[in-house]
């Protein structure tokens, strides 16, 4: 896909007038945010913030509400659980659609946990296998995909099948993310991409608190500068970050004159 961009640049550098004079076509290339998904590597910053949480819960709730009205429970349904398992889990795409139900320990710590068995590797390493908390709610999701939703695709071990109960492609799960924000009829500038939900998940843990090393843990991330570059805060984060702190230090004071009073 990177040799198939390049190539289009350069016809886009050296040969677009030739082309629009010849045959009357502005080159634009095909290869967007959905049909390929923008890795944040090295080379590549972001340069679009993630979707905030209002936006994140605002998709959510219009998910939840279609579960009632769309033709087929199920497929919904599974959308639903999904996308909140890319977001509070901060997964790539081809890391959910490899996840079997066993996959699933609801024991194993104080939340339960994912085992991500396929986690994608650094520098031609491998599959770095993980283990992700179901943090946010996502264990109550998760129990309620299992107790009545999955068992109305046909039987296989994957977790969000298909409905030949195959695993989803990455690619589906792209296009179908792009087909309910066609239908929630949002603005093209509200609408994001699977990993823009991964970006998020880094972003509004790190705006709550937590630090980029347990973040970079939970993603996967071989070092913390790659989790740097998810981690994109809100253009008032220093003001609520100093908003929290100032309202932490009177709550302290207030205790400790009450308790000498």
């Amino acid at each position: 896909m990177q040799i198939f961009k390049g190539f289009h640049r350069f016809l886009q550098v050296r040969k677009a007038v030739e082309i629009e004079a010849g045959f009357g076509v502005r080159l634009v290339c095909p290869v967007d945010e959905f049909n390929a998904s923008r890795h944040v590597g090295h080379d590549s910053p972001a340069q679009l913030p993630p979707p905030t949480p209002e936006r994140v819960a605002e998709f959510f709730e219009f998910l939840k509400a279609r579960i009632a009205t769309a033709r087929k429970y199920a497929p919904g349904a599974r959308d639903y659980a999904m996308f909140r398992t890319l977001y509070h889990a901060g997964l790539r795409s081809e890391e959910a659609s490899l996840l079997d139900r066993p996959d699933l320990h609801f024991t194993r710590g104080p939340f339960g946990k994912l085992h991500v068995r396929f986690g994608k590797g650094a520098r031609t390493s491998g599959s770095r296998p993980r283990w992700v908390p179901m943090l946010d709610g996502l264990d109550l999701v998760l129990h309620w995909l299992l107790d009545d939703v999955r068992g109305k695709f046909p039987y296989s071990p994957v977790l969000f099948a298909d409905e030949s109960g195959g695993s989803l492609h990455r690619g589906t799960i792209r296009n179908r993310l792009r087909y309910l924000m066609e239908l929630e009829g949002r603005p093209a500038t509200d609408r994001f991409s699977p990993h823009a939900l991964r970006r998020a998940c880094a972003t509004h843990n790190y705006e709550r608190g937590v630090d980029l090393v347990t973040i970079q843990q939970l993603l996967g991330h071989w070092t913390v500068s790659s989790t740097m570059r998810y981690a994109r805060p809100s253009a008032t984060f220093i003001e609520d970050a100093y908003r929290r702190a100032v309202t932490t230090t009177l709550g302290e004071l207030t205790a400790e004159g009450d308790s000498s009073a």
